[in-house]
């Protein structure tokens, strides 16, 4: 009969109690690899070595963490809803709510911070997040995947900031900041942030060896003149509010460019009923999406023999072309009693940026006729998955 041995756990945190695990054989092995269960955590954890790894939990719905507040929570539904993927939430306090158009999907609404932490422990299959979150809290864990990591919105730079005045007032470089005498081991580089992974991380691998870093979240920009830190690291976006502080961007201090992302666990992806295909659905609609967003199609009548000589006429500019070449099919109409084709609709797509460009060429095509209003619309289609 094997002997049993019983082995409690203590997690040193407060929001964690201590928790009983099922006994075990006991064995003269060091690697030892057991399961724990705890009404405290939403998932069981597997123990190897010592070390915790927590294990996708047992449910089946698939879920899909968006930020419950600020500018990103609300052009991130905006971005689900031009997909065809309206977030329905029953009550606007409540915390999850659904995608209708998508069967077994939960949407949890969290903090961005809290949905990169969810996806690492396994409650949370996907996600929404700025590329800065996942890189500050997901600190380079290899359990987190890109899925799309360009969804055009949330554009922003995680980035160093100096005063413009005083000592700093020539330092315009990275390497100017690092050269300055004044920092020491007895008198570091004091710098204030929100990023305390990704901060460090970038002084080091740029070779700034005295520097100590204070966490402050919020109005980090009068950190400086208050004389709690030389200088700062955080989001920028225009970068109205470090001019109005009398600060400024350096040359090289530029940490991380970001913009919102589609993230996934890479253990619910290989483990988890559901949530490839469901994964492969959103991204399929982000994408087309995406592609269509600056395309236009713009639509004329031409009088011509033929649909072939419509094609050539319209092929001579070069800016009419498309995305592979015109539509053009016949506009059948009554006249005198006998149905004839005497015109041509011709249908191109067209990127924003070229519209106007190709408008005219239409207009200098003989025998064209536009519209009395030009129909520009947005295409929406599927595109591939990538």
């Amino acid at each position: 009969m094997p002997v049993v041995r019983t082995i409690f756990l203590q997690f040193h945190s407060a929001s964690i109690s201590p928790f009983l695990s099922s006994a075990i054989p006991a064995s003269n092995n060091i690697s030892e690899k057991f399961t724990v269960s705890c009404c405290s955590l939403a998932s069981p954890v597997t123990v190897v070595n010592g070390n915790v790894e927590k294990m996708p939990s047992e449910r089946n719905e698939v879920r899909l963490g968006l930020p419950s507040k600020g500018r990103m929570a609300t052009d991130t539904l905006d971005l689900l809803k031009d997909c065809q993927l309206s977030v329905k939430q029953v009550n606007p306090r409540q915390y999850v709510a659904e995608i209708p158009q998508i069967s077994n999907l939960e949407v949890w609404f969290q903090r961005p911070k809290d949905i990169v932490r969810k996806l690492v422990s396994g409650d949370l299959d996907l996600g929404i997040v700025g590329l800065d979150t996942v890189s500050e809290y997901g600190q380079g864990n290899k359990d987190l995947i890109l899925v799309h990591e360009a969804l055009d919105y949330g554009d922003c730079r995680l980035s160093l900031a100096i005063p413009k005045y005083g000592i700093f007032e020539n330092i315009n470089s990275l390497q100017e900041l690092a050269q300055m005498p004044q920092w020491t081991p007895e008198r570091p580089l004091r710098v204030a942030t929100g990023f305390t992974y990704l901060g460090p991380k970038f002084m080091k691998e740029n070779g700034l060896k005295h520097v100590t870093f204070s966490s402050a979240d919020g109005a980090l920009e009068a950190a400086p003149a208050m004389g709690i830190a030389d200088a700062i690291v955080d989001l920028v976006s225009s970068g109205t509010t470090l001019r109005e502080n009398n600060l400024k961007e350096i040359e090289g201090g530029v940490i991380l460019e970001s913009q919102a992302v589609l993230v996934a666990s890479r253990k619910s992806l290989n483990q988890r009923k559901g949530v490839f295909d469901i994964t492969h659905e959103i991204l399929e609609r982000l994408e087309a999406h995406l592609r269509a967003a600056d395309q236009f199609t713009v639509t004329a009548n031409m009088r011509g023999n033929s649909a072939e000589e419509v094609a050539e006429r319209i092929l001579s500019q070069t800016s009419l072309s498309g995305l592979q070449g015109p539509t053009v099919s016949p506009v059948f109409c009554k006249r005198d009693g006998r149905v004839t084709a005497d015109y041509y609709a011709i249908v191109i797509c067209v990127p924003k940026k070229a519209l106007y460009k190709s408008v005219q060429q239409l207009r200098a095509v003989r025998n064209l006729f536009l519209y009395t209003t030009l129909v520009c619309s947005r295409i929406h289609v599927y595109d591939r998955l990538i």
